[in-house]
């Protein structure tokens, strides 16, 4: 027991050891104006009030230390903090030039001060290009950076300079919960982003209910009425100055016509603040008995007047993020706040051409209260901050890691890659639609689009056109390289000028048309066009059953018959393109006519428009309807009505749909004893009708070295694109791999 009390001590002393010899965190805060100095001020008050565990520097630049701007650095020394370093890094003009200028100033001279101060981190608040400047030089000094009020958006060039800090920070306290989402998703870690609250809610939150508001506003305002005065904030938009120098003067304009005491504060130092303060003495502004215009109120005492203003006008972000804790109606004018979250009490005017639309406005805001929102913080911002100083630890390595999302390496050489973004654009020319889609190397639609198709020649090729340039563009913003352009078409093709011959009766004015020409020339895109069925067949072999294998038959039952004939691996034209014509091949000398002109084709016994011929001749003899079959008077009388009928027991429609598979079955046992393939593959809306019955055909009555041959249904659901797509993808494949 002895030795375990004697090892006890000897830890506590250890401990003891090493807490006195903890180094204090070096914390340099850096402030250039008036505005970020309300934000870090709380924070400053914090560290100092730790004297045990922090070391405080501060550093001023900026318009703190121009006479123009009110010299704003003595507040500093009025709240009793020992300015380490002044930097006097403004270059004079206020204009873009100037600001740039600024920039590479503060650039030259910050490298000596912090190298002097050695700082464990530096604080930087905010988006204005003196923080940027601040935020560079420690970067490349190596010094690790906590960037305040990260991730929020306000629609101006502020965006890109706060967003640029942020990605040199190492740290983040920002105030929204949105903004904790955008630094994330701006691949920030974030086990190093605190959602900690605005600094200045901490102080105005447990402030503004003074009791001397009053007499405050009487030695800023004189002899006002508590909510009957205005404060008017405007500063420039560098991205847009002359706009802003516009709505700036209609904000004046207003004012002036509105009639209300008005406090105004000259803009900030940005480019384009000497035309704003140009335009407010050319109006006599500061002559004016109902106006009073300053550079510079301290924080604790404009934020009582904006806590018991009417009204508060302009741009400043006060607007949108102090004045919501008070209520305070605010009209926010143009486009420097956009993006901000805000509570109720703000009204936006984003633009205006006569001051009447703002005047409007103060009618609407003037003197209204608001509930308080504490969108921006709820008084605990300086505590959350202290301690998450505590936790950086000094001995993690400094290099910044970014939290990247996951993405495919070596994409550019990679074969999953190629065969995601290669696609095809693909056309289907049927008789009722026009169909468009961009198809990529593994068979998947990307894209479809669909429209009746035209009946005369130049709306259809007019209507493809526009089609196909649609999806063109939809294939830009979705990163699909179009290879080439594939049309499917009913009637007789010449493939290789990609000319249709002889089209069906369902497609009017379609015959000796050269598709590929007009089509090419328009979209500078090579063209390839096939017979629908021979597209299906193509299918089939790039995408479906007939994929590896050497000799298939591809037969379509839909409208009419059709089908394609893959032979050793090819596709089967024949000398004048009408080989395959599948569903015309005759199984009776004596058959019903056929659309072809000819009698007892496969096409006038088992295709969907055959079917429906016969479905009407049963419904006007009164003999299609069966007990528990729902048809509506006004519905027509289509393929399906007999199918379902013989389902349901009819015999009349169990012996047309009969005679209709046995006519199949025997063509295409004359396809197998003619090519031989080594697989059927029935495709189309009847196919999985057919099925079953056509391998019984098949089983009974062809030669004994065929029956074994398989009929399966297709498994594509679009397979005319898919194959015209194919024609594209193998031959451009063949020359790429």
């Amino acid at each position: 027991m002895k030795l375990y009390y004697l090892r006890m001590q000897g830890n506590r002393e250890k401990m003891e050891g090493q807490n006195q010899c903890k180094k204090k965190l070096r914390v340099c805060v850096a402030t250039c104006n008036r505005a970020d100095y309300s934000k870090l001020a709380p924070i400053m008050f914090g560290i100092k009030s730790h004297p045990d565990e922090f070391e405080l520097e501060v550093v001023v630049l900026g318009s703190h230390l121009i006479d123009d701007y009110g010299n704003t650095f003595r507040m500093i020394e009025q709240d009793d903090f020992d300015i380490g370093s002044k930097l006097h890094t403004i270059v004079r003009g206020e204009d873009e030039a100037a600001m740039v200028e600024s920039v590479g100033l503060a650039l030259v001279k910050l490298p000596d001060v912090l190298q002097r101060l050695r700082p464990d981190i530096l604080v930087v608040h905010g988006d204005r290009f003196d923080a940027l400047a601040l935020a560079t030089a420690a970067a490349l000094m190596n010094i690790r950076i906590l960037h305040l009020e990260g991730g929020e958006v306000s629609g101006t060039i502020d965006d890109s300079i706060r967003h640029a800090i942020s990605k040199l920070a190492h740290y983040h306290a920002c105030c929204t919960r949105r903004a904790e989402q955008h630094l994330i998703a701006m691949c920030e870690d974030h086990s190093r982003i605190l959602l900690a609250g605005c600094p200045s809610y901490d102080k105005l939150l447990s402030t503004h209910h003074r009791d001397d508001h009053m007499d405050i506003i009487k030695s800023w305002l004189g002899d006002v009425k508590e909510h009957d005065y205005i404060v008017a904030l405007q500063h420039p938009v560098t991205t847009d100055i002359q706009h802003s120098i516009k709505i700036y003067g209609l904000m004046l304009d207003a004012l002036l016509s509105f009639k209300k005491r008005t406090l105004i504060l000259f803009p900030n130092i940005d480019a384009g603040s000497k035309e704003m303060v140009r335009v407010m003495r050319k109006k006599g502004i500061e002559q004016n008995p109902n106006f009073r215009a300053v550079k510079h109120i301290p924080f604790e005492q404009f934020i009582q007047l904006v806590c018991h203003a009417g009204c508060m006008i302009g741009n400043s972000s006060c607007g949108v993020r102090e004045a919501g804790a008070f209520g305070t109606p605010v009209i926010n004018l143009g486009t420097r706040q956009t993006g901000r979250e805000t509570g109720e009490n703000v009204l936006h005017v984003r633009d205006a051409d006569t001051h009447n639309k703002i005047y409007h406005a103060l009618e609407l805001q003037f003197g209204k209260r608001y509930p308080c929102s504490k969108i921006y913080g709820d008084g605990s911002a300086v505590p959350r901050i202290l301690k998450f100083l505590r936790t950086i630890d000094l001995d993690e390595p400094l290099q910044k890691t970014f939290c990247f999302p996951p993405v495919k390496e070596c994409i550019s050489q990679d074969i999953d890659h190629i065969l995601e973004t290669q696609s095809a654009l693909s056309v289907d020319l049927g008789g009722t639609n026009l169909r468009v889609a961009i198809v990529c190397m593994r068979g998947k639609i990307v894209n479809k689009y669909t429209k009746p198709n035209p009946k005369t020649f130049e709306a259809r090729m007019e209507l493809i056109l526009e089609m196909c340039r649609e999806a063109m563009q939809y294939a830009v913003h979705n990163n699909c390289r179009i290879l080439g352009v594939g049309v499917s078409t009913g009637g007789r093709v010449n493939p290789q000028e990609g000319i249709v011959l002889h089209s069906t009766k369902l497609i009017q004015e379609w015959s000796s048309v050269d598709l590929r020409t007009p089509i090419s020339d328009a979209l500078h895109l090579p063209v390839w066009v096939d017979n629908d069925g021979n597209c299906a067949a193509l299918a089939e072999k790039k995408f479906g059953h007939g994929k590896g294998v050497e000799n298939f038959v591809t037969v379509i039952t839909g409208t009419g018959i059709g089908g394609g004939i893959i032979h050793h691996n090819e596709l089967v034209h024949g000398s004048t393109f009408c080989a395959a014509e599948l569903g015309h091949i005759m199984v009776s000398l004596e058959g019903p006519e056929c659309s072809c002109g000819s009698r007892g084709c496969i096409e006038a016994y088992a295709s969907g428009m055959a079917l429906q011929k016969e479905a009407k001749r049963l419904h006007d003899e009164d003999l299609l309807k069966v007990e528990g079959m729902d048809m509506k008077l006004s519905e027509p009388i289509t393929a399906a009505h007999l199918i379902n009928a013989a389902k349901l027991g009819n015999p009349k429609a169990n012996a047309v749909l009969n005679k209709a598979a046995t006519a199949l079955g025997v063509g295409i046992i004359n396809i197998l004893h003619i090519v031989n393939p080594s697989l059927v593959i029935l495709s189309g809306v009847l196919a999985s009708y057919y099925q079953a019955p056509v391998q019984h055909t098949i089983s009974e009555r062809a030669l004994f070295s065929v029956q074994s041959i398989k009929v399966v249904t297709s498994d594509l659901e679009e397979p005319a694109l898919l194959g015209a797509a194919s024609m594209v993808l193998d031959y451009e494949t063949r020359r790429i791999y």
